[in-house]
């Protein structure tokens, strides 16, 4: 084996240049280099991160003004999931430093994630409309729901007097 260091005639990245040269040039040039901020940055996305978690989970606390309305906390707290899983791609991955490739493969990867579940809401929303005759043997009605909430009710009741 031959040292490079001291072989004229090793790879050549620059004309009179060696590899080790180039190589002891580039480490030069990026000894101040820290990284993407600091760690403060990364501190100041933790601390968003709990902040977050904690509105989410604020949904669920006698302070949350919306109890009657399940649908308002649904959406809050999917709209809270979705800034932290951005905060969490940008910021821990390194995706807000790389380069503009990134838009290429996830603009289209985005796309085909709506279209995909845009292409299931038929599927969700008309399941019940058309079912074969044993499955809708089997199917739970409302008044079904009904009867059992009623006699859970009436059981409730009942040992309530007991």
């Amino acid at each position: 084996m031959t040292d490079h260091a001291h072989d004229p005639h090793g790879p050549v990245t620059r004309p009179g240049q060696t590899a080790d040269e180039t190589l002891e040039h580039t480490a030069h040039a990026h000894e101040g280099d820290h990284g993407h901020g600091g760690i403060g940055k990364y501190l100041l996305v933790f601390a968003a991160l709990c902040g977050l978690t904690t509105m989410s989970f604020l949904t669920y606390s006698s302070l949350w003004p919306w109890k009657d309305e399940p649908h308002v906390g649904w959406a809050f707290m999917m709209a809270v999931s979705c800034t932290k899983a951005m905060l969490v791609v940008l910021f821990f991955m390194h995706v807000l430093w790389e380069a503009n490739w990134k838009y290429v493969l996830t603009i289209p990867a985005a796309m085909m994630a709506i279209f995909l579940a845009l292409m299931l809401v038929p599927d969700i929303g008309l399941r019940n409309r058309m079912v074969s005759q044993e499955r809708a043997l089997h199917m739970a009605r409302q008044s079904d729901v009904r009867l059992m909430q009623q006699a859970a009710e009436a059981k409730l009741l009942s040992d309530q007097a007991h």
